[in-house]
């Protein structure tokens, strides 16, 4: 059996360190009413997060102040249910269930 050279002492320090820059992506529960900033859905967005919306009211309405930003700079809007789904730009939405 041949030896291999690892260190696991400090595999746990290095997991730790690597975490906040693995870009990985929050999830941000939240309800769309007109109620907040539309430049706050963009920010969240930027930052990576994806949102995951709650619709009262209608939707092209209420998502037209982030809709296209968020679309101009690659991220994915999709409708489900009554929640629209906002991902940022290199998160696909897998819908192969769906059907």
């Amino acid at each position: 059996m041949s030896e291999f050279d690892l260190d696991l002492r400090n595999a746990e320090e290095r997991l730790e360190e690597g975490s906040d820059d693995d870009g990985g992506s929050e999830v941000v529960l939240g309800v769309l009413d007109g109620g907040t900033d539309p430049e706050e859905w963009i920010a969240a967005v930027e930052a990576g997060e994806i949102l995951v919306l709650n619709v009262e009211g209608d939707l092209n309405r209420l998502a037209a102040g982030f809709a296209r930003e968020v679309r101009d700079t690659g991220g994915t809007l999709m409708r489900f249910r009554g929640f629209l789904v906002v991902t940022p730009p290199g998160v696909d939405i897998d819908t192969d269930r769906l059907s």
